[in-house]
């Protein structure tokens, strides 16, 4: 099969729609609003393949402050598979990261293409079904109230030590997104753990979930659970037991895994403090 007639170039707003149908028919089951939060990452950040002008591959390769990138989205259209299409974009994406420390959430089957690109393992994310209600949250000397109503300043200081680099723009979309809800755990004046839920193709995301304690983890998940109907799903790193004891507490299911995987030292994120990652496709 020639390639003659592939080219690759940055996708368009309209484009990461596609990339979201595309996530959705591999089973990824991404956000109903997941777009727009992530085109406003980096809208520089997502590319596309194209065999004369049809569609048929694509990746993001999104830049966070001056050191950090994060790749996703790395899709060919399964009639276009094995014809080298995918390698190309996928060099073009990490030339476009170059001198950056890169991650990714790698599936199972491409963990070892990834070591042979450079990306060593750092640790396994556990993606976990709830099917069953939860009662609501009961928790003395802290309050839980709507995310909105925390000041974006108070809201980015605290993020910070759960991410690599600054991501106060994708943070803004992420929060404000339609068909989402999210809850923050104040005690006094401090923030002292938020979470985000959002509706997704099948039941429900919860992510980020980040928290001091897995008292005030499970005291977001309750109310985060009691906000919607249907699946829940949450995505754990493995490396935090408590994390992972509250979600076998509530019976949750694993279905599905990834490798967090970079090319550089793991960033000095605190994951003993997280409950749930933010997503597979941004971090």
């Amino acid at each position: 099969m020639s390639n003659s007639g592939f080219k690759i170039r940055s996708m368009k707003r309209e484009e990461m729609n596609l990339a979201v149908e595309w996530a959705a028919a591999e089973g990824w089951n991404p956000g109903l609003d997941d777009a727009e939060p992530f085109y406003v990452a980096d809208p520089d950040g997502y590319l596309l393949g194209l065999m004369d002008e049809e569609p048929i591959a694509m990746i993001s390769a999104v830049k966070y402050g001056n050191t950090f990138g994060f790749m996703g989205f790395y899709i060919v259209k399964p009639e276009w598979r094995g014809h080298g299409y995918g390698q190309k974009i996928w060099n073009a994406a990490v030339a476009s990261l170059e001198g950056r420390n890169v991650g990714l959430d790698g599936v199972v089957d491409q963990q070892d293409n990834y070591r042979k690109s450079g990306f060593s393992l750092a640790h396994r994310n556990i993606r976990y079904q709830l099917d069953t209600p939860v009662a609501e949250p009961s928790i003395d000397d802290v309050t839980l109230v709507p995310l909105d109503m925390v000041a974006t300043d108070l809201l980015a200081r605290y993020d910070r030590a759960f991410f690599a680099e600054d991501r106060c723009s994708f943070l803004r979309g992420w929060i404000a997104q339609p068909h989402s809800a999210g809850v923050a755990l104040m005690c006094g004046d401090d923030l002292a753990g938020y979470g985000v839920i959002r509706q997704c193709h099948n039941g429900y995301k919860i992510g980020p979930l980040f928290a001091d304690s897995k008292v005030f983890a499970e005291a977001l998940f309750r109310a985060l659970c009691n906000k919607v109907t249907g699946p829940i799903f949450l995505d754990v790193p493995e490396c935090n037991s408590q994390a992972v004891a509250l979600v076998e507490e509530y019976g949750m299911q694993r279905v599905f895994e990834t490798a967090r995987m970079y090319t550089k030292k793991a960033p000095d994120i605190s994951l003993e403090r997280t409950y749930g990652i933010t997503s597979f496709e941004l971090g």
